[in-house]
């Protein structure tokens, strides 16, 4: 068993989750975040600190989101990821699941609401929030 990432992370990626991982097991997809269930260690660390309340444990994530558990699976196999062992040395990934990036854009409302609240560590940013 993981945790899993769902929609709320989609077009958000605050980023607080990624550190607070002790394991470095949540890798970072163009529009989301995706949890390696090869790597996660189960310690619900990263669950609480997510201001959008997008983890879950893995028998917890609603239905209407079920479809984040396999692609929190699939996104490590999409282009040979893996298991690299953390993600800090592999960086962001120039991709998302297919079921992720074929969405339209998410979570406008709670980005409007909470910029201020948004954690986005400085060397993996890549664009400015709008």
């Amino acid at each position: 068993m993981a945790y899993v990432i769902a929609q709320p992370c989609v077009d958000v990626k605050d980023r607080a989750c990624v550190d607070e991982c002790p394991v470095d097991c949540i890798y970072e997809g163009e529009r989301t975040l995706y949890i390696n269930a090869d790597e996660c260690v189960d310690c619900g660390a990263c669950e609480p600190v997510c201001p959008t309340e997008a983890i879950f444990y893995e028998d917890d994530v609603p239905d209407e989101w079920a479809d984040y558990t396999r692609a929190n699976i699939d996104f490590f196999a999409l282009k040979g990821l893996g298991s690299p062992g953390g993600a800090q040395a592999t960086g962001p990934q120039p991709y998302d699941d297919p079921m992720v990036a074929a969405l339209p854009p998410q979570n406008d409302d709670w980005k409007a609401e909470n910029l201020s609240l948004i954690h986005i560590s400085e060397p993996t940013r890549r664009t400015p929030i709008s």
